[in-house]
């Protein structure tokens, strides 16, 4: 079944050997790499083709990978369908007639139907995770500096990670250990405290582990999804890992706050298309406002359009301390509660998507019940901490997946929990 993962079949072939001599990687499109177009599923860079790779494409192929192709996605990832593609939307090969989820849902959808081994893609607000869930695929949003930005078209800087996806938990450890680590054009990455492979933390036991679940993220969970989730949370008591409910007050304005942040940083990020060096150009007449005002109105979808005039009116003289400021005051409320919380357990456990896969079609038309949709996932990019989505079945037999979350550079304790859930 063609599920349009991919939006350019183009392979970039190994130039080493190691840890992933003979797999194939299917890399989101807004990740550089050099000589293949990368147009962040976006009619603005239609015909960008990058002089450079980004830094985790590099130690792919120093690795022995190869990169089969780029994959779609949400445009600029901004969505969590992969509806508001330029090239169209892609499908659920798990769940036909349903949204991958996104914006990494190319990825996803590639890595699900056996079109490749791994894949890269980005997280902002859930974008790797809430794909893993729909798609039934294992998803790694990392903590954040460890794996290099460099050559990631930005969406939200102070948000957003490059994390792996796979089939399983060994997979998404695989690929971490060959994209993690301190890069020099990077400088918000930083040294891991971990001297063992990830893989190795796949046979570690979890009964020393206690797992708290906040009782703000099961609000308004669907029951097959909170089926699927109980089911989860029950391989891990039965592998001798304590649970129990919390309550973390904070997480109730973090997706207002998020999205006053990620629109206000994106409105600033995506300033620099304008068609006028590179990219999506109308031939037109008039001053330099015009020609800016129609490259912009014709090279951007509406999802664009929409979290570009948001943000820009988040910063906006008399409205920054309003509502910019009010958001990174619950950012840092939201921080601080975590690190109490992270004292007396080990990680956090909730649905990874609180509804099953949407429809082709149902929610972009809504942006709000999409907006919605990430409110498991959100509080995760605000606090900079690593989250792991394993999939498990709800009862309604569509995939959704169980999200553990950790405090920062915890990846090992993810994967050894992951697992449990996983096998």
């Amino acid at each position: 079944m063609s599920t349009n993962a991919f939006i350019t079949r183009s392979e970039l072939s190994s130039t080493g050997s190691g840890m992933l001599d003979g797999h194939s990687v299917a890399v989101k499109d807004n990740i550089s790499t050099e000589g293949v177009l990368t147009t962040c599923a976006s009619k603005m860079l239609a015909d960008y083709v990058p002089p450079y790779s980004a830094t985790v494409v590099d130690r792919i192929l120093n690795a022995g990978g190869t990169i089969i192709g780029k994959t779609n996605m949400d445009e600029f990832g901004m969505g969590s369908t992969t509806e508001t593609s330029a090239y169209g939307p892609t499908e659920n090969p798990t769940a036909p007639g349903r949204v991958p989820g996104g914006s990494s849902g190319g990825s996803a959808a590639a890595v699900a139907a056996g079109e490749a081994d791994l894949a890269l893609g980005s997280d902002t607000g859930g974008s790797i995770r809430c794909p893993a869930a729909f798609c039934g695929v294992v998803g790694l949003k990392p903590t954040y500096g460890l794996v290099s930005r460099y050559g990631l078209v930005a969406y939200a800087n102070s948000l957003e990670q490059i994390g792996p996806m796979a089939t399983d938990v060994k997979g998404v450890a695989q690929l971490l250990d060959v994209i993690a680590g301190v890069d020099e054009r990077d400088a918000t990455t930083k040294p891991s405290p971990e001297t063992s492979s990830y893989q190795s933390a796949l046979d570690e036991p979890v009964d020393d582990i206690t797992i708290g679940i906040p009782n703000e993220l099961l609000e308004g969970v669907g029951e097959p999804v909170l089926d699927g989730f109980e089911a989860g949370i029950a391989r891990l008591e039965a592998a001798g890992a304590q649970t129990k409910s919390i309550s973390i007050s904070s997480l109730e304005p973090a997706v207002q706050a998020y999205y006053v942040i990620a629109v206000s940083e994106a409105s600033s990020n995506l300033a620099r298309f304008d068609g006028v060096r590179y990219g999506h150009h109308e031939e037109t007449g008039g001053d330099w406002h015009e020609v800016y005002s129609k490259n912009r109105s014709t090279g951007f979808g509406d999802e664009v359009k929409r979290r570009i005039l948001l943000g820009t009116f988040a910063l906006s003289a008399g409205y920054q301390d309003r509502y910019y400021q009010q958001a990174q005051h619950a950012r840092a409320w939201l921080q601080q509660e975590l690190e109490t919380v992270f004292e007396s357990v080990d990680l956090l456990a909730s649905p990874t998507m609180p509804v099953e896969p949407f429809p082709l079609g149902e929610a972009i038309e809504d942006p709000m019940t999409m907006y919605r949709a990430d409110r498991n996932t959100v509080p995760v990019n605000l606090a900079n901490t690593p989250a792991i989505s394993v999939p498990v079945t709800g009862s309604s037999g569509l995939p959704v997946g169980l999200q553990l979350i950790g405090p920062a550079n915890s990846e090992r304790a993810l994967f050894s929990a992951g697992e449990v859930v996983y096998s």
